[in-house]
């Protein structure tokens, strides 16, 4: 090969070597414009917000009452009953105590009627009566949450829930005794902390007549077995 023709083949692979070398330089550099670029447009992963704490598990309560009238305790079944006085001040009332509570809280009670009894007028036959008492549910500043009634009929001692302690009549019990249930189911707002049982009214109806009795102070009905269901409310947040 003449010396021409290796310069011209030296002068052509020195292009070609160059060219590749430029090409190569382009590459990096392109990659080094686009990395930042793709490290600027590339969002951090979303952070998933935190799980809220598990709800309170549902406790059931026999709550504090507080009884302004006490009936007396049940001869057999050993209940307190409490007589329920008709009235307008929820401060006179039966007291339940509700515990800071989550959503409603399900209030339960037995509500009676209260009849006087005479064995005389069973063994005559003329012991009838048939009662409807009404009581109220209110917070305590005299808004209502909701009434109860009770409707029962009265003819003979098996008739009664249970003798009372604490008379003057056989065994220590007294003249007037419960008769006739019904399980009363009140639902408590949030953020009451105290609600008040109220009596409203009370229609007698007898061999003799009937009549209506509202007048404050007068034995309307009676509770039993009072008891709570609710989820605690969580702590307050720490400021």
């Amino acid at each position: 090969m003449s010396v021409t023709a290796t310069a011209r083949l030296s002068i052509a692979l020195h292009s070609i070597y160059t060219l590749r070398m430029r090409y190569a330089l382009a590459l990096l550099l392109t990659a080094a414009i686009a990395a930042p670029a793709y490290a600027q447009t590339r969002k951090p992963p979303a952070r998933k917000p935190a799980a809220p704490p598990p709800a309170a598990a549902p406790k059931t309560i026999a709550p504090d009452v507080t009884c302004p009238t006490p009936l007396g305790v049940g001869v057999k079944t050993r209940i307190t009953f409490c007589e329920v006085m008709a009235g307008r001040d929820p401060a006179a009332g039966v007291l339940v105590q509700i515990p800071p509570h989550k959503g409603p809280a399900t209030l339960t009670f037995n509500l009676h009627n209260l009849h006087l009894y005479s064995e005389e007028q069973v063994k005559a036959h003329r012991a009838y009566a048939r009662y409807t008492a009404t009581i109220g549910v209110l917070t305590m500043d005299n808004t209502l949450i909701s009434r109860a009634v009770a409707q029962s009929e009265f003819r003979v001692a098996a008739d009664l829930v249970d003798r009372v302690t604490g008379g003057a009549g056989p065994g220590g019990t007294k003249a007037v005794a419960p008769t006739g249930t019904e399980l009363i189911t009140i639902a408590i707002p949030e953020g009451e902390d105290q609600v008040s049982l109220l009596g409203e009214k009370l229609a007698v109806e007898r061999q003799d007549g009937a009549a209506t009795y509202t007048s404050p102070g007068r034995p309307i009905a009676v509770v039993s077995n009072v008891m709570l269901e609710y989820r605690p409310a969580p702590p307050p947040k720490k400021k």
